[in-house]
């Protein structure tokens, strides 16, 4: 395919706006499918620093299309759900990520748009916190008064695994806190020094145990143990660095507030610097970037963080990050190896992706095999044949990518790689979509065979149970692989019978004991089933999983170009799934109003309302869904509930605000519960209005919506 049609190719500032709204679509879908390799299946498929090009060439073409910007973003989730081997622990205050910089137009960037945001000349003085970004375990302590009552992780911003007990084995950790707050809520990061993680690698290998990939992983995978004995045979250190919830204030500034944690007694870190400019932000960037081999920790960047407490509150947060802060990250690590072959891999939407394999190398400590070639027009454009040197390049335990050919060790006859124009597991042709917002083909190539295709049939179930999505427990990738090639599980409602097919005798999922000759073991005549429990443990997690919240089940669907994020909007929007399930056989029709219907909710085109309805215009697609509506019960999206009395309205805001700025006001809408929308409608609640308001005050009074003034809605909202 000619890279000319290929919006992924074109650099942002030639982009037109059709162009723009496909590649958006493009990079929506790339980044919501590597966040679910990531954080729910821990099976990255690209590294870090691809990922980050991923956000950053997002954020470029929103900036420079501002009408086009989806408010559905991927970008605007955290993390993955928490595992049901622990206890949930629900956090008082998301624990959100990071955004990101990656040079130094970025920081200056970062410090304009704080500026602009609270409405500050760039003579007025702003200051900033610059500090190490560990690379480690983010972990949540609550004490009340005084006491660690909980430890909890991450998870998913929203809910933590409740760690406690292996917390309380941690030294750098206090279990008890004098003249605290009633309410103080630490965080920081678990990680492992680079000593401990070679001592621990070297006991492991010693005992004939696997051994850990990184001290990130040793770190991770130490502090989630079931047995906090364990836990506390590892060396596990902590660095404070932020807080959750507090009953009172810590300080004013957020350097004072991290001295005081260290009054607490938690350990704190001592190349954290105020910085009173962008400059002196960039000096201290090098200076730790220069100490970074000798610290005798993993670190992937510098964090800048607003100094002053009451400008950070200002400020606030974007769903996935707050406004306040960003992640100036290292350059990513690189390698030169060999390419021995490229393989095709088929994934559960059909997309094929070339995978190169490599002669074994460790880059960045990791040994790495395998890096993604990403699609036919990458490899074409970088020339990339089997037997090459390359280089490839990672940021994180993640498959790395290759960045570059060394054309001058190229072997003679090393032929071109040929993209196959067939599915290399069910013979289907394969072929480069058209896009129908912008009428132009897609950059990857995908196997029409859907669920004939093998691969895509048991990639589809994978997904099925992930994390994200059915998150059952004990019913892995690997379970799933078996299953599916024993014709156990076909389709998702096989899971749900499982059970009443076992006791039935249609099925046998025991293994067997065995005598020394090899026959069966028997007892009163019978086989003697060896794992009895896993079975029937498996059996009781997925009864608890017959009843699951509507956006879960429909991103565990698989329908192309739906998933978190979306499923969110439309469980939402329809109110759950039987909703969405009626008005998406009615949106066949692009004439009907449910077609129309669905692509007035903010962040889904063309593109996506295409793939629900393709999805259910197959029919085996509607009575696979039906079958396993007989098995599971998708929960009703409750509505909003909110004592404000803008919650559940929509808003849009025009003219000059003279009080805050636009995206303050924006702000403060969205968290009382009020959909903000940049176009009024007949579905608009409120216009808010300031001086020089134009069209848009025009169309609300045609309408006869309500129009308010800026300190009409000031006195609504506190109402």
């Amino acid at each position: 395919m000619s890279k000319k049609t290929d919006a992924a190719a074109i650099p942002v500032g030639k982009l037109t706006p059709e162009g723009a709204e496909a590649e958006l679509v493009r990079l929506a879908a790339a980044i919501t499918r590597a966040d679910e390799a990531y954080y729910k299946n821990d099976r990255p498929e690209i590294s870090d620093a691809e990922y980050d090009v991923l956000r950053r060439r997002n954020l470029l073409i929103e900036k420079r299309f501002p009408k086009l910007k989806r408010k559905d973003s991927p970008t605007d989730k955290v993390g993955a759900a928490p595992s049901t081997k622990f206890k949930k622990s629900k956090h008082a205050i998301p624990m959100l990520s990071l955004d990101n910089a990656f040079n130094d137009e970025d920081v200056v960037e970062f410090d304009k748009r704080v500026r602009r945001f609270l409405g500050l000349g760039e003579d007025e003085p702003v200051h900033y916190t610059a500090e190490p970004k560990i690379d480690g375990l983010s972990l949540n302590l609550r004490y009340d008064q005084g006491v660690l009552r909980v430890a909890a992780t991450r998870g998913d911003g929203q809910t933590g695994e409740n760690v406690t007990g292996n917390a309380l084995t941690v030294d750098d950790i206090p279990q008890v806190i004098k003249d605290a707050p009633d309410v103080l809520e630490v965080r920081g990061e678990i990680y492992m020094s680079h000593e401990d993680f070679e001592a621990l690698n070297a006991r492991l290998d010693a005992e004939g145990e696997d051994q850990f990939a990184n001290p990130r992983n040793a770190a991770a995978g130490s502090l989630r143990q079931l047995d906090a004995a364990i836990t506390a045979s590892r060396p596990l250190k902590f660095f404070a660095y932020t807080w959750g919830e507090l009953s009172e204030p810590l300080a004013e500034t957020q350097w004072y507030a991290i001295r005081r944690l260290k009054k607490f007694g938690f350990k704190v870190n001592a190349l954290t610097k105020v910085c009173k400019s962008v400059d002196e932000m960039l000096a201290q960037y090098r200076k730790i970037e220069a100490e970074r081999a000798k610290l005798g920790y993993d670190i992937d960047g510098v964090v800048y963080k607003v100094d002053r407490l009451d400008l950070q509150e200002r400020l606030g947060f974007v769903s996935r990050h707050p406004r306040w802060a960003t992640a100036h990250k290292f350059p990513a690590e690189k390698a030169t190896t060999i390419l021995e072959e490229i393989d095709i891999q088929v994934g559960r939407t059909g997309k094929l992706t070339p995978v190169a394999r490599l002669t074994p190398v460790t880059v960045g400590g990791v040994v790495v095999s395998n890096a993604t070639l990403h699609n036919a027009d990458y490899i074409e454009e970088k020339d990339i044949r089997a037997g090459d040197t390359v280089v490839i390049q990672r940021a994180g335990d993640v498959i790395p990518q290759v960045v570059e050919v060394v054309s001058d060790k190229r072997r003679k006859g090393a032929r071109k790689f040929k993209f196959p124009e067939t599915c290399p597991v069910c013979g289907s042709h394969a072929v480069n979509e058209v896009n129908p917002s912008s009428g132009k083909a897609d950059v990857d190539r995908r196997c029409t065979g859907g669920l004939v295709c093998a691969a895509q049939a048991v990639e589809r179930l994978k997904h099925f149970v992930s994390r994200q999505t059915f998150d059952i427990e004990g019913l892995g990738e690997k379970q799933i692989a078996s299953f599916f090639e024993q014709g156990i599980i076909k389709e998702p409602a096989d899971i749900f019978t499982l059970r009443r097919r076992q006791e039935k005798g249609d099925i046998d999922l025991y293994a067997y004991k065995k005598k020394a000759n090899g026959d069966l073991a028997l007892k009163d005549g019978k086989p003697v089933p060896t794992n009895t429990k896993s079975v029937q443990n498996l059996f009781d997690a997925i009864e608890q999983k017959r009843s699951i919240a509507s956006p879960r089940f429909i991103n565990a669907l698989g329908i192309r170009h739906v998933g978190e994020t979306n499923a969110r909007l439309f469980a939402s929007h329809y109110g759950g799934f039987d909703g969405f399930y009626a008005a998406a056989v009615k949106a066949r029709d692009e004439t009907s109003a449910a077609y129309q219907d669905m692509l007035s909710i903010d962040g889904v085109g063309a593109l996506v309302a295409r793939g629900v309805i393709d999805f259910f215009d197959e029919a085996h697609n509607r009575e696979a869904v039906d079958r396993l509506l007989k098995e599971v019960t998708p929960e009703v999206v409750e509505s909003i509930s909110s004592s404000s009395s803008v919650a559940g309205k929509t808003v849009v805001f025009t003219g000059t605000l003279e009080t805050m700025t636009r995206d303050e006001a924006k702000a403060r809408a969205q968290s009382l519960g009020a959909k903000v929308s940049g176009s009024v409608s007949a579905k608009t609640d409120y216009v808010v209005a300031g001086p020089g308001a134009g069209s848009k005050l025009k169309k609300a009074e045609e309408l006869g919506l309500t129009v308010l003034t800026e300190a009409e809605w000031a006195k609504l909202v506190k109402a």
